[in-house]
């Protein structure tokens, strides 16, 4: 798990300048849920970015969700982004 979230923030870094990122994993809060799978993560991603502050909220939304495009198929279910 603590590589793929290396590899999440690798990504990341790779095309958005942000100062700080934090990524949290929720899924044991989801345990019991209908489509709760041991394979795929919920997470929160808070991060701190004055470039991601200086665009709209739904452009910078686009633009993580468009990074993780391929992880969001294959290995998150839900992801949760806070931009500071």
């Amino acid at each position: 798990m603590e590589n793929y979230f290396k590899d999440i923030e690798k990504k990341l870094k790779e095309k958005i300048n942000f100062e700080k990122l934090e990524i949290i994993d929720n899924s044991q809060k989801h345990k019991g849920h209908k489509f709760f799978s041991e394979e795929k993560y919920h997470l929160h991603l808070k991060i701190k970015s004055l470039y991601l502050k200086s665009i709209s909220r739904l452009s910078a939304q686009k633009l993580i969700m468009n990074l993780l495009k391929e992880d969001l198929k294959t290995k998150i279910h839900a992801l949760e982004i806070s931009i500071e």
